[in-house]
């Protein structure tokens, strides 16, 4: 049963951390170009495909959001297939968009270099996210915390502590369920995979602080597809203060840590990826310091996984092995 969970959960990792862009092609089928500074002056001169920017500052983002949250996400983009072709253009959270469902089109744009077309995210998404994000600083930083991160992942310490954590929690869930009441697989994957998540990342254990994460958390990633308006009462402002709070108990755990182990890290087998990084803040004299602030940061941005594509992938992996005996059999022996 360990060795079981141990797989569906790396896998579900693993496939979320890698795949994100397949995943939301295959949601929408649909990937969005933006073209980078130095390209933009040439597409002035060329025509545009067809499509529509739909309303002034709005465009199309309330139709898209709307049928992303429906039960055929899918529509959105179907819909302006059939009338405009496989490539077109269109307006989405305040930034004029080409959307392309071709396959080479695609292809094109992902292998091209970084002069052609570079990564840009929705404006209510890199709010939320933060300068300091890992999605959005690049060069040496990013990939010395790349580094640092995946090599935690990968290490047998953090193998066997998650294979615990799995096996409590699935057990604690099971407790709870009775025979007159339906079991909905994905609903208790996300609940585990959350905590054990939560807890590789920051050494927190099931509780009152836990469940007050979860709860801000919730309203965090209710901002990342939402309209980049800023004010009181909006999404994007009700997820921005949720993200204070959950930013604030990280730097609580982080000054915690300080206290306990006197600012020394180096001498201790890290814990979590809180540890992995304050460690490197310690024992790097040439490297660029590693704020709280971005510690925190990338810590609420590495939950996200928890939330969606990891507890999906698990209730795949649950269904199919459920389907096929002899493959369950051949990994729990």
């Amino acid at each position: 049963m360990d060795s079981l969970l141990w797989i569906l959960f790396v896998i579900a990792v693993l496939l979320s951390s890698t795949t994100t862009i397949i995943i939301l092609y295959n949601r929408s089928r649909f990937t969005s170009l933006r073209s980078s500074p130095s390209t933009r002056s040439s597409y002035r001169s060329s025509q545009l495909p067809s499509g529509t920017f739909g309303w002034p500052f709005l465009g199309e983002t309330l139709e898209f959001i709307s049928c992303a949250y429906s039960d055929r996400p899918e529509s959105f983009v179907d819909k302006r297939r059939c009338m405009h072709g496989k490539v077109f253009k269109s307006h989405i959270f305040g930034t004029p968009t080409i959307v392309s469902t071709d396959a080479e089109v695609s292809k094109i744009v992902l292998q091209s270099d970084a002069k052609a077309f570079v990564p840009s995210y929705p404006k209510s998404l890199t709010e939320l996210m933060g300068k300091s994000s890992i999605l959005l600083i690049n060069g040496s930083l990013q990939r010395r915390i790349h580094g640092l991160i995946g090599a935690f992942f990968k290490s047998p310490h953090l193998k066997a502590q998650i294979t615990r954590d799995m096996q409590n929690y699935v057990q604690k869930s099971m407790e709870s369920w009775t025979d007159d009441q339906p079991i909905y697989i994905q609903d208790e994957t996300k609940n585990i995979a959350f905590q054990v998540l939560v807890k590789a990342l920051i050494s927190l254990d099931p509780g009152d602080e836990m469940e007050f994460l979860k709860k801000q958390f919730q309203e965090f990633i209710s901002g990342l597809m939402s309209l980049p308006i800023n004010i009181p009462g909006s999404q994007l402002y009700r997820s921005l203060q949720a993200k204070k709070k959950m930013v604030k108990l990280v730097q609580k755990i982080i000054e915690s840590k300080r206290d306990h182990d006197g600012g020394n890290f180096s001498t201790t087998v890290p814990k979590d990826v809180i540890d992995v990084l304050l460690n490197s803040t310690t024992t790097s004299d040439h490297q660029q310091y590693l704020t709280d602030d971005l510690i925190a940061d990338n810590m609420i941005d590495m939950m996200i996984p928890g939330e969606d594509s990891v507890p999906v992938l698990m209730t795949l992996a649950i269904k199919y092995l459920s389907d096929c005996p002899a493959a369950l059999q051949q990994l729990t022996v």
